[in-house]
């Protein structure tokens, strides 16, 4: 399906002038290989740039060039490059004549550059493949100076029958929001089979120059922030668990103290006995006696006391006394 690009409103998005330029990287790898592609593994890195000679009527002419350095896992190392004329409409945003040797595509429109006012849910075509706006001010990192910029980010997804495989894919595009064109782009695709034959194929892509100039932007916040908020909110809560047992254990610790303990080997000491201040110098003390106290018995003696009577009352007193203790008459 061939997409045109509809301004939004009465604004016209950015068009390029004469001379404006973009230089990249960019880097594919094919490797994860599976049945017949199993152990195998290619890399290409690739330099090129991307030049506006002229913009009009709609319709810019351009000049690119780029090279490739192919090696796989054998240790083969193929050399590649490429260089030419192409143009394409700024309106469509589809090549006319030519293209910057791009193959298996039907009419495509190119992928460096795109309607700027889209918003976010806005859809678009970048080669045959459908993207959606995800973003209009996304903070996009450069692997060519490892800072961050603004950018316009959209993803597309898609598939295609590539010869005996399946190919199932995903594009994720990063454009500058002032003129629309290219900052980076990351695609990856799976191919597989019912045998199962297949491999991984990943294409990044990055501008390490421009003739436009792209907005600073502040790091986004990542997904590691808060598995280090959740960290430090786990670690905290160790601290306090043994700021607890430490306390438990002190207090613990001043309770046993109010109870006399044994000593740990056993053996009872004592201290020096006191000083018989009485006692001559040089004379040794009493010997200690360990054993139990045991209590005095207390002795009764029984003792028989003869009775009288009394010769003038007739009460009987105590034959040793000498008055009657009723009438007080001597005993005679």
């Amino acid at each position: 399906m061939i997409f045109a690009f509809v301004p939004s409103g009465t604004t016209s998005h950015y068009v390029p002038t004469s001379g404006t330029y973009f230089n990249y990287e960019e880097i594919t790898n094919l490797n994860d290989g599976k049945g017949i592609y199993s152990g195998y593994s290619q890399q290409c890195y690739i330099n090129g740039t991307e030049h506006f000679v002229n913009v009009s009527a709609g319709i810019a002419n351009m000049i690119y060039a780029y090279n490739c350095t192919l090696t796989n896992n054998t240790g083969v190392y193929s050399p590649i490059s490429s260089s030419g004329k192409f143009t394409f409409s700024t309106k469509t945003f589809l090549y006319v004549n030519g293209t910057d040797n791009l193959t298996g595509y039907v009419n495509p429109t190119v992928w460096f550059y795109m309607n700027n006012t889209l918003s976010a849910g806005d859809s678009f075509e970048m080669l045959n493949t459908q993207m959606q706006v995800v973003s209009t001010n996304y903070a996009y990192k450069l692997q060519s100076t490892g800072s961050y910029v603004e950018t316009i980010y959209a993803e597309g997804n898609g598939s295609y029958q590539n010869g005996n495989l399946s190919a199932t894919f995903n594009c994720k595009a990063y454009y500058d929001p002032s003129t629309g064109l290219i900052v980076g782009y990351l695609y990856t695709e799976h191919d597989t089979s019912n045998s199962g034959n297949g491999y991984l194929f990943t294409e990044s892509l990055f501008v390490t120059s421009t003739s436009y100039t792209l907005t600073p932007a502040v790091a986004p916040r990542t997904s590691g922030s808060g598995s280090n908020i959740l960290l430090y909110v786990v670690l905290l809560v160790i601290l306090l668990l043994i700021i607890v047992a430490v306390l438990v254990a002190l207090s613990r610790r001043n309770r046993k103290e109010k109870i006399p303990k044994h000593p740990t080997q056993g053996n009872v000491n004592f201290g020096p006995p006191p000083v018989n201040h009485n006692a001559s110098v040089g004379q040794a003390p009493p010997p200690l006696n360990f054993n139990a106290r045991q209590p005095e018995v207390q002795q009764i003696v029984v003792k028989e006391v003869v009775k009288v009577k009394c010769q003038y009352c007739g009460s009987l007193m105590d034959s040793t006394a000498e008055r009657c203790p009723v009438c007080g008459a001597p005993r005679s």
